[in-house]
């Protein structure tokens, strides 16, 4: 009787080292993925600030175009305020209409001061791509953590849900449209 306890007492003692185990990986995946998450807020951030030396760079040409640039400044303050992916995809979306209109004025696009603000743009994009494909590299290994055995069972257990992956891609796909009713 007391091979059976001590048995079953060694067999619970496995199973909490291994749920402990599991438990910690998850937590380490999703730390990483929460780091990662970070660096694209940072980027977007700076990439953001940008915009109200856009907006004034382009207000002097483009004055007919008023509206855009209210809702980009607005939609800037609501991401300042609320920062999550779907904001920041409708700001890009804004952001790459400006620069199309910029296209439109060609004294604009010589001009020194939106020439720098391009260029920075450029950079934080290229920075952009890069914190993107390193979160999206932790969200897949979180993900498939917490869809496989036994870190599923662990994952269930406490309640982990899977990440989503940054793609603003899908916002640069769209063609611009540049009327008087989209602005």
């Amino acid at each position: 009787m007391d091979t059976i306890i001590l048995m079953t007492l060694v067999v619970i003692a496995i199973l909490i080292i291994l749920i402990i185990k599991e438990y910690n990986k998850i937590i380490k995946l999703q730390n990483k993925v929460k780091s990662s998450e970070s660096g694209i807020d940072i980027y977007l951030n700076q990439r953001f600030d940008l915009i109200p030396n856009l907006v004034e760079c382009v207000k002097g040409y483009a004055k007919h175009e008023k509206q855009l640039l209210e809702n980009i400044t607005k939609q800037r303050t609501e991401y300042a305020k609320n920062q999550n992916l779907k904001k920041a995809g409708e700001l890009n979306k804004s952001l790459n209409k400006v620069i199309a209109i910029a296209e439109n004025y060609p004294e604009l696009k010589a001009s020194e001061q939106f020439i720098s603000l391009q260029n920075n743009l450029v950079k934080m994009e290229s920075q952009l791509q890069a914190a993107r494909r390193i979160y999206n590299t932790d969200v897949q290994r979180y993900n498939s953590a917490i869809q496989t055995v036994p870190s599923n069972i662990v994952a269930g257990i406490f309640g982990f849900k899977e990440k989503e992956f940054f793609q603003i891609e899908e916002y640069k796909k769209e063609n611009i449209k540049i009327d008087g009713e989209n602005m």
